[in-house]
């Protein structure tokens, strides 16, 4: 069986992390868990830790010392379970805003369904956000139709943060090159995945904002990710596109929406 892991990126997640996890382990599908712990002083660790002798061999953590940043918290997961032989990576955040049970869906849209990745969406079909004030859902999906204006993929939801790989995307767009560290990461490799010929797709998802612990957004964030759209376009001109694993790229307009 192809083995899957959910790479969940932590700090200062004490109130949601044993839920967390016992929700992923409580599915019908058997998936690992990795956590990638940013030092949190909450104790979010040593949950983690004390789980484990009960999830032996299934629930994993990385501490890193200090808060390093989204996008190399889950650079530093993929190496690792790249490394560990896992086919199907997922990045999932441990607030539950993204709902576990979705997680088969992302999963079946690339093993049943051959996509290379499977984005949950919240715009796919109309704005599916619970508890989000109106001013944030403006801004996140006017994100998008920015990040679709510049880089010209027909993603709706650049910018989401629950998505599964196939390990062969992961491995083949050159992970040590990924530049962004915060949510821009996120488009960053949604535009990478894309420019090196991966077939994507999005599955609708409805996303509900935590009700436990704090919002890490931020507006040095916010402008990251704005002035990176920028940057990738532009840099994306002098760059050649070939996978490091894989000969001929399948053609940038390889993109599907998956029904619900």
């Amino acid at each position: 069986m192809k083995k899957s892991i959910v790479i969940v990126p932590t700090y200062n997640e004490i109130e949601n992390i044993e839920s967390i996890i016992r929700t992923v382990f409580g599915l019908a599908k058997p998936f690992d868990v990795l956590v990638v712990d940013d030092g949190s002083p909450d104790g979010t660790a040593q949950k983690v830790k004390e789980l484990q002798t009960e999830y032996a061999g299934h629930l994993h953590i990385l501490e890193r010392k200090g808060k390093l940043g989204l996008g190399t918290a889950y650079i530093h997961g993929f190496k690792w379970a790249l490394h560990q032989g896992y086919h199907y990576l997922i990045e999932m955040d441990a607030d539950f805003s993204h709902n576990p049970t979705d997680l088969m869906r992302l999963h079946n849209a690339c093993d049943q369904d051959g996509y290379d990745v499977a984005v949950g969406s919240r715009y796919i079909k109309g704005i599916n956000v619970v508890n989000w004030p109106m001013g944030r859902v403006l801004m996140s999906y006017f994100a998008g139709v920015y990040v679709r204006f510049v880089t010209r993929m027909e993603i709706m939801d650049p910018t989401a943060g629950f998505v599964c790989y196939k390990r062969e995307v992961l491995e083949g767009i050159n992970l040590d090159q990924i530049r962004f560290v915060g949510y821009a990461f996120q488009i960053e490799m949604k535009f990478n995945s894309w420019k090196y010929g991966y077939q994507i797709t999005e599955v609708p998802i409805i996303f509900t904002d935590r009700t436990l612990g704090v919002s890490k957004m931020s507006t040095k964030i916010f402008n990251e990710g704005f002035l990176g759209v920028l940057f990738l376009k532009a840099s994306s001109f002098f760059k050649t596109y070939i996978r490091h694993n894989t000969a001929t790229p399948t053609p940038e307009n390889a993109f599907q929406i998956q029904a619900a």
